[in-house]
């Protein structure tokens, strides 16, 4: 639906040997004006092409035509035709109300389109409509206020039992919506700003009583495209589709400083179903997507599952802190693609692929605990490379953090269907670190075309604990005891010496 720029062709040119003295002063008399127009046009393509290589440089002098927004509904408006002024001061909050109070009323006939031109445009969190599209042209920002005072309070994700940092209610998101149908933010790369820099302070230095809200979040909602946008320092999560079906996120940026932007997931599908994340780019202060599903007793009795997630074609960086803050030293480590550690609905049928990992701590990662209860199960991950990954692979099974005392510690999760293929990439101190225990064994992994440089060099770097399964042909690092081998044939070679051996070392 949205328009896209078609690659030039390469054509093959013919040349043919020219009698130089005798051609080019004729030529060169009679084409004059060819030859200038020619210049002319050969400079205007270098400054275009250094206006999109450098925005901010010479984009400042670009006077070249805006390009056109295309129409995606039978009705579309500007926001200035509500008032909006894209000054980067001005309080936008009633202009985009205005507009989506107007679409709303268009639903029988197809709903409307409502267009951010180039600009800043600062407001308070807004709520979007069904039937909606919300499009960002090109050098738009919609910018987030700072001041949580005009950041509504609502209550408690009912998976999660109260809000996710603090008891009680919690701030919504810039950009809501709830209960609503085919939703579609777009744009020529527009942007969506959380300015999440005060509330990350606020956050580290404690001066904040409810828990942080999400750039962006949709609930129990359905037929969701978010395409072509980037959205930045958001105040929390990122992308938050809570209890959604039928998402598409594709060609999607978001960023985060990787330090001092606590919790910045990029995407966290959340008890969600039907999903596609393709072709984006994601740099941020905590995991760069997180699948979760509700958490202990709370999710368990909510049970909604997260299920059928399509992840590919991605590049991802991942960091949490940076040893300069004391106040960071309590984080959690993150990770490039994880599941949990909220998944107390279950996590199934998600399969990850063509993914780059690069200058993260952790690659991709499966966590829980005791009392998440449920189950992660028919999980893929194919065509995988890290580049300067402190671990590739995590499996952990004791992130002890809940919501209360009333969680129950015989809810033990069932972690099993796991399979790794194509895994590639330089720089790993440890490829695999698989941590199950006797209480939440880990059934049924696989591993087949893995080779990972290393810079580490110790034995034991590819760790096991209390888990079961099989490497299928020759693997490097060379797998923990815990696997049965198979030739390339599938015939069994070894049968494992004990799958409870623990070779596990968090020392390096």
């Amino acid at each position: 639906m949205v328009e896209t720029i078609a690659s030039p062709l390469t054509s093959r040119f013919n040349y043919q040997r020219l009698d130089l003295k005798r051609c080019v002063p004729a030529f060169l008399s009679s084409h004059k004006i060819l030859f200038t127009l020619l210049w002319i046009a050969a400079f205007a393509s270098v400054f275009l092409w250094q206006r999109n290589a450098v925005r901010g440089g010479f984009a400042a002098f670009w006077l070249g035509p805006v390009r056109p927004i295309p129409k995606l509904r039978p009705v579309a408006f500007n926001l200035t035709d509500f008032g909006g002024v894209g000054d980067g001061v001005t309080l936008n909050t009633e202009a985009f109300e205005r507009a989506v109070s107007a679409i709303s009323k268009l639903a029988r006939r197809g709903g409307g389109q409502l267009n951010v031109p180039p600009g800043k445009w600062l407001t308070a969190p807004f709520n979007l409509t069904s039937h909606m599209t919300l499009f960002l042209a090109e050098d738009a920002v919609i910018l987030g206020i700072q001041d949580e005072k005009y950041w509504p309070l609502m209550p408690p994700l009912p998976s999660y039992g109260y809000g996710r940092e603090h008891p009680g209610p919690r701030y919504g998101s810039l950009i809501h919506g709830q209960n609503l149908r085919d939703i579609v933010i777009t744009g020529h790369n527009g942007t969506i700003d959380g300015q999440g820099q005060t509330w990350w302070k606020k956050y580290r230095q404690k001066l904040l009583n409810h828990t942080r809200g999400p750039l962006v979040q949709i609930m129990w909602s359905s037929d969701i495209v978010f395409m072509n946008i980037t959205l930045r320092n958001s105040p929390f999560w990122t992308l938050h589709p809570y209890d959604c079906k039928n998402v598409t996120i594709r060609n999607v940026t978001i960023l985060a400083p990787i330090f001092e932007a606590p919790n910045t997931d990029g995407i966290d599908p959340d008890s969600c179903e039907d999903m596609v994340i393709e072709d984006c780019y994601i740099s941020v202060g905590d995991d760069a997507i997180a699948i979760k599903s509700g958490w202990d007793q709370y999710g368990i009795a909510y049970g909604r599952p997260s299920t059928n997630i399509l992840i590919r074609n991605l590049v991802v960086r991942s960091m949490v802190r940076k040893a300069t803050d004391d106040s960071l030293m309590q984080l959690p480590i993150c990770a490039g693609i994880s599941i949990g550690s909220e998944m107390s609905g279950g996590v199934s049928s998600v399969t990850v692929e063509n993914l780059l990992v690069w200058s993260s701590r952790r690659a991709v990662r499966i966590k829980t605990a005791p009392g998440r209860g449920a189950y992660v199960r028919n999980i893929t991950y194919r065509n995988l490379t890290f580049d300067d990954v402190r671990v590739g692979i995590v499996i952990k099974t004791d992130y002890n953090e809940h919501p209360d005392e009333g969680y129950d510690p015989k809810a033990v999760p069932t972690l099993q269907d796991i399979s790794f293929s194509g895994i590639h990439g330089q720089g790993v101190r440890v490829p695999v670190r698989m941590h199950g225990s006797e209480e939440i064994p880990v059934r049924n992994v696989t591993f087949q075309d893995m080779s990972v440089g290393l810079t580490y060099k110790k034995k034991h770097i590819f760790q096991c604990a209390f888990v079961q399964g099989r490497v299928i042909g020759t693997i490097f690092p060379a797998p923990c005891e815990n696997l049965d081998r198979y030739d390339e044939q599938g015939k069994l070679v070894k049968l494992s010496v004990s799958q409870n051996i623990s070779d596990i070392d968090y020392d390096f």
